[in-house]
């Protein structure tokens, strides 16, 4: 099985290829209007439970993303009880993606 969690690094050269992981962010609405990736599903944290097998694909790679990366690493971790082998955590969250990949990603 992958690692629970996927740095920065690594998460940008998926990004680019021809099949890029789907980006679950778990934030809260006002956090994702604040900064977000591009093509990112909103579901937030309080919510997977009732949506995860109804809106995603358990064989589909999928990257949570969450502020610094407590949330989605927890969501990472229930995920994969459901049977949702191909999920990660971004390492760092979206603070550490606008610190080292992306500038241009606010910061709050």
């Amino acid at each position: 099985m992958l690692e629970p969690e996927i740095t920065a690094e690594v998460f940008v050269q998926q990004r680019q290829q021809s099949n890029p992981p789907l980006v679950l962010d778990v934030r809260e609405p006002w956090e994702f209007n604040t900064a977000s990736l591009p093509g990112s599903l909103l579901m937030p944290m309080g919510e997977v439970a009732s949506r995860a097998h109804q809106e995603l694909d358990p064989d589909q790679p999928i990257v949570v993303l969450c502020h610094h990366g407590a949330r989605s690493l927890s969501v990472t971790m229930w995920l994969r009880e459901q049977g949702f082998e191909h999920v990660q955590s971004l390492a760092g969250g979206i603070d550490r993606w606008s610190r080292v990949i992306d500038p241009a990603v606010p910061r709050y």
